[in-house]
């Protein structure tokens, strides 16, 4: 029976703190020697006995959509961006650390990445 699974060799990868949260951005390898990103979520949470987990969340971004998906998140970035600008929405400076949810902590432009994802293909 063949393995399925991707071969994960790890080409590249690039951790981003943000706030109570950290962002794992993980380029990989399959074992057809095709490239893919894996883009991580990590958040240290209090469990029921009181130690600490990290909850995870992973997105799998394969080669034939990075096109779509880069083009879908500057989209939707450049959408804060004229909202704030527009005084819609209350500075993303805005402190947040008495709630649970908290932005993003660097500045608008310092969030901005520019990921070539042909670069990847």
């Amino acid at each position: 029976m063949e393995d399925r699974m991707p071969y994960r060799d790890e080409i590249f990868s690039k951790s981003v703190r943000a706030g109570k949260r950290t962002y794992f951005f993980d380029v990989k390898t399959t074992k057809g020697n095709d490239l893919y990103l894996t883009i991580t979520e990590s958040k240290k949470k209090p469990g029921k006995d009181g130690k600490f987990f990290y909850e995870k969340h992973k997105i799998f971004l394969y080669k034939e959509d990075f096109e779509k998906f880069g083009a879908g998140l500057d989209e939707a970035i450049a959408k804060i961006q004229e909202l704030k600008d527009n005084g819609e929405f209350p500075d993303l400076h805005t402190d947040y650390s008495s709630q649970d949810e908290s932005p993003q902590e660097n500045s608008s432009d310092d969030y901005k990445t520019n990921v070539n994802f042909e670069d990847l293909g």
